[in-house]
């Protein structure tokens, strides 16, 4: 990030009325359409904050982008199809998730494990079947090739797009070692994912290694009018259910979603709380990310402080009679959510502190660390700001003041106060 793009992102939103936003959305008006964006060389990172990642508007970038993939060269046959024989001998031996789209499970499938290479043997005769099996539609869905450390280099898989560089969620869960959110997603035509947001209202950006992809968007605050009579949204947004205005009673208030035909090679980047529906329309393999950044932090914090309304709202008649309850709520919020207060705190010091060493050292004249990080100056800076705005929310709100924050070190408010000195001192930046 320069500092034009810088003094862009901050004048943004010191204009939003609440720099820190009740909802999900990313303002101004619902697009009809999706740009579609050609050469690499043309299109700089400024020109996508700017157009597309402070605005949270989708986009697709062309295969341009990623023809120097080393999956796109290995992973895939010269006709274009899924390299069976190379996948299975590179990864046969991991242990997949794989979901089936034939079987609903609440609003999600039901998932088993198996090794790669079974998958691989299913896949191919659930093609030489004529794409039918008595197995059912098997899809591998969030595979962590990355952190099963499977690869040596992945750079042999892909590079990350700098569009895509300031990566909050990977770079905390990378320094815990235990966990990331970079995925590999595998299937036969026909495979698909119901409709659904993205874990923590992150952005996510998906890649077609090999086959074709028909996205349904819907822009925050449209899902709204898909609610079902009992609050629920729907498990897929093509049933006719859906005509039964009894059941949704709001459904002649929705929109038509937007949607978008992904080809090989190319990047979606999927916006912060956009519902959306997924289908392979080809024998497909994708790369796919979720990643938090400065931008859509707000959007994570105010989900956050939702899911634990949920369970609150759940458990709410053993209030009075359950000692510790808002403990257990937090207890429960994780199983369910993935993460509670006391770990988000966690993770916006393990961003904060890295940024405040980057901006400490460059003031100094050294840019060692922000080399190291792949961080420029004037990025640190921008994230500190946004890390300051979110945790004056966060040390405000009367259910994180009941979290134990004892051992936390350096303390909530301290830490605030750090983040707001150096608010401060980057503005000679």
């Amino acid at each position: 990030m320069d500092r034009e793009t810088r003094t862009f992102a901050e004048r943004y939103y010191r204009d939003l009325r609440d720099p820190v936003p009740s909802g999900g959305g990313g303002g101004g008006p619902t697009p009809s359409g999706v740009t579609f964006i050609q050469t690499p060389n043309t299109f700089s990172y400024a020109d996508f904050v700017k157009g597309f990642l402070l605005p949270n508007l989708p986009c697709v970038f062309s295969s341009a982008f990623t023809e120097g993939w080393g999956s796109r060269r290995r992973w895939v046959t010269s006709e274009g199809k899924p390299d069976f024989e190379y996948l299975q001998q590179k990864y046969g031996d991991a242990v997949v998730p794989v979901a089936n789209c034939g079987v609903r499970e609440y609003n999600s499938n039901p998932k088993e494990h198996m090794s790669f290479r079974d998958y691989i043997s299913y896949w191919k005769d659930y093609i030489q079947g004529g794409y039918s099996s008595s197995r059912g539609c098997l899809y591998l869905k969030d595979w962590h090739l990355c952190r099963d450390s499977l690869v040596n280099d992945l750079e042999d898989i892909f590079t990350l797009p700098v569009y895509f560089s300031s990566d909050w969620l990977n770079e905390f869960w990378d320094v815990l070692n235990v966990d990331d959110y970079r995925f590999v997603y595998a299937g036969p035509r026909g495979t698909w994912s119901p409709f659904h947001a993205d874990i923590f209202r992150s952005f996510s950006w998906s890649v077609n290694i090999c086959g074709k992809k028909k996205w349904l968007f819907f822009p925050p605050g449209e899902e709204e009018a898909l609610r079902d009579c009992h609050g629920n949204l729907p498990y897929d947004v093509t049933s006719t259910e859906l005509l039964d205005t009894h059941l949704y009673p709001r459904i002649q208030h929705h929109s038509l979603p937007i949607e978008v035909i992904q080809e090989p090679g190319e990047m979606v980047f999927v916006p912060s709380g956009w519902h959306h529906q997924v289908y392979n329309l080809d024998d497909t393999i994708s790369i796919n990310h979720n990643w938090v950044n400065g931008c859509n932090l707000p959007n994570m914090w105010h989900f956050l402080q939702q899911e634990l309304q949920a369970v609150q709202h759940e458990v709410g008649e053993w209030k009075d009679s359950m000692p510790d309850w808002h403990h257990h709520c937090q207890v429960i919020m994780k199983s369910c959510t993935g993460i509670n207060f006391e770990e988000f705190y966690h993770f916006l010091k393990v961003i904060a502190e890295k940024r405040l060493l980057v901006l400490e050292q460059g003031l100094k004249g050294d840019s060692g660390d922000s080399r190291s990080l792949g961080l420029g100056l004037q990025q640190a800076a921008f994230d500190i700001g946004r890390l300051a705005d979110v945790l004056a929310s966060v040390v405000v709100n009367p259910d994180f003041q009941r979290v134990d924050t004892s051992a936390f070190s350096p303390q909530p408010k301290e830490l605030l106060q750090q983040l707001e000195d150096a608010v401060t001192a980057a503005e000679a930046l």
